[in-house]
């Protein structure tokens, strides 16, 4: 009888940590930060992190699905002052929440839908069409505003507030919003077909157009969920601070192209997925936190964010030029 190694016997202990290498590197990072501060560990920092986890997470779930099909969207800050503005106008008006939310998304969703149709049907590159879209959104967002903080005037029984401000079972409400739909993104790219387009158009756009896939639908239908996504980020903004900022919004897509990267989703399409984004999501809030305790300054900062994704770039380049 032939004798077999036994599973355990035969486990790839190097694999092992070079797949779960990210959950390591948040790990060290939160013992870093518990030594430099015993307050880390906290519970109202631990709330602190988490809420930036969420409010910078939300809409890099969507960036990812982005990136996974070779595209970047720069616009995302100015949607979500658009989106600002005129939903905190909305609530001014006396329209009530579920109006003001339906209007932010479906403006999202619009913002979205125009970078997609500009990227498929126009043929403008990505990078071009969605520094257009900021451009203008951000115009947009001034023109309503006239440059200056939209009041939301009295929230009708404080529904809204509870988007941004509320919690359930003592977690912040945005964390349970990230997390809900970082396991229905996850669900979508491992276990549909639109999931696997994705990928495949980030792969091989020619060779996923040769195999009937709807490569311009894929990609159309990506940025529009980025739209949706950067609207709810700006909903939960307004909500938090119940004010609708005309700058709201400035900087997010820096951020939210940091997560990606730092999560391992390559920049060249193909490669990455949801799990990376939010462990991502981890250790640049937990990165955050350590750096303020530190009392480096915001502006340092955003060097230190910009060199991450310069020097993740640089290794995503190098391990493709030896594969």
């Amino acid at each position: 009888m032939q004798v077999t190694d036994s599973p355990r016997a035969g486990f790839d202990w190097a694999a092992f940590l070079r797949k779960t290498a990210l959950v390591w590197v948040l790990v060290a990072l939160c013992v870093v930060a518990g030594l430099v501060s015993p307050h880390f560990f906290q519970w109202p920092n631990l709330v602190n992190v988490l809420r930036q986890v969420a409010l910078y997470g939300i809409v890099s779930l969507s960036m990812t699905l982005v990136i996974l099909t070779k595209g970047i969207d720069l616009s995302i800050g100015s949607i979500v002052g658009v989106v600002a503005v005129t939903s905190a106008g909305a609530l001014a008006a006396g329209w009530g929440t579920p109006v003001a939310v339906l209007i932010g998304l479906a403006i999202g969703a619009v913002m979205g839908a125009i970078n997609g149709l500009g990227i498929t049907l126009g043929r403008v590159p990505p990078f071009i069409m969605t520094l257009g879209m900021m451009v203008v959104g951000r115009g947009v967002t001034m023109m309503i505003s006239d440059g200056t903080p939209v009041n939301l005037g009295a929230d009708d029984g404080g529904s809204f507030s509870w988007l941004g401000s509320g919690r359930l079972l003592t977690i912040p409400v945005p964390v349970w919003i990230f997390a809900i739909l970082a396991i229905a993104m996850g669900l979508l790219l491992a276990r549909t077909v639109f999931g696997r387009n994705i990928y495949a158009v980030g792969s091989n756009e020619e060779a996923a157009r040769l195999a009937g896939i709807p490569v311009q639908t894929t990609i159309f239908l990506v940025y529009v969920i980025n739209g949706i996504f950067a609207a709810l980020t700006a909903l939960i903004f307004v909500s938090r601070l119940t004010v609708g900022e005309p700058t709201a919004g400035t900087g997010l897509e820096l951020e939210a192209i940091t997560i990606v990267v730092i999560g391992g989703t390559s920049l060249f399409g193909g490669e990455g997925g949801i799990f990376g984004t939010v462990v991502g999501a981890g250790i640049l809030a937990v990165l955050a936190n350590i750096l303020n305790l530190f009392g480096i300054s915001p502006f340092t900062q955003q060097v230190v964010k910009g060199t991450i994704i310069v020097l993740a770039v640089l290794v995503e380049t190098l391990r493709s030029r030896r594969s």
